[in-house]
């Protein structure tokens, strides 16, 4: 039988990953369920959380899961520390994929914040016309700015804010569309969180062209000691070593 792999996902690396992964190993692809019309990957799936560390142990055990692969948002820390904490107990292998971070060029005017909170405070010394590109979750951190803001969201959050206007919309991206919106919409400063990828890249051209500084909220940083890859042939390398 093939060695059975969890593959914690819901990014485009992971879809990707999940394809190439499949015709050698069984891989079970968890999907966190945050936005509606899921793009599902190859092979088998689900979605939801397992029930903090405790349920994700269980989960494993129960599954014959030889391996963990995690390939979830760099900004999704809490999933990351659950899977860090139930492979230790169980001595199952552990490697977290992580696309590259964003990096500056000499046109880009760049304002790094730790989190949320810390971009909310630094926006009022730079604009008055807020462009927020970081998701439904952290939004509520800049309610109070008192600066006009449009927040982008795939899915509407819950509840609904009243202090800015949202942009129902899902990517890709094109650096034509992101011109025109924020010219449109007389934007003037952009927050974003250090992502990274080809998806999203198109807004900080954008800002470049157009001479906008953004407000760019880093990762939180990685557990100490776990293994991690940059790539898709990272991550099949280091499963040739671990398994079979």
């Amino acid at each position: 039988m093939p060695d059975r792999i969890l593959l914690l996902g819901g990014t485009t690396e992971a879809r990707r990953l999940a394809g190439e992964l499949s015709s050698e190993y069984d891989v079970v692809s968890s999907l966190a369920g945050r936005v509606s019309d899921l793009r599902l990957p190859v092979g088998e799936s689900r979605q939801g959380g397992f029930g903090g560390v405790a349920g994700l142990t269980q989960w494993l055990a129960e599954q014959g899961i030889d391996a963990v692969v995690d390939a979830t948002h760099p900004f999704a820390a809490t999933m990351t520390a659950h899977a860090v904490a139930a492979t230790t107990t169980l001595n199952l292998p552990l490697l977290v994929l992580r696309r590259p971070g964003w990096q500056q060029q000499p046109e880009d005017t760049w304002h790094r914040t730790p989190d949320a909170p810390a971009a909310a405070t630094l926006l009022p010394k730079l604009g008055r016309r807020v462009f927020l590109t970081i998701g439904r979750q952290g939004l509520a951190a800049f309610a109070d700015t008192g600066l006009w803001t449009l927040a982008r969201c795939v899915d509407p959050p819950d509840p609904v804010p009243t202090w800015c206007e949202l942009l129902l919309d899902r990517g890709p991206y094109n650096l034509a569309g992101e011109l025109e919106l924020l010219r449109n919409r007389q934007i003037d400063v952009l927050v974003t969180k250090n992502s990274g990828g080809d998806m999203t890249a198109a807004k900080l051209t954008a800002a470049r062209e157009l001479g906008i500084p953004v407000v760019l909220i880093e990762r939180p940083p990685l557990p100490p000691g776990i293994d991690v890859a940059h790539t898709t042939g990272e991550v099949r390398a280091w499963l040739a070593d671990r398994t079979g």
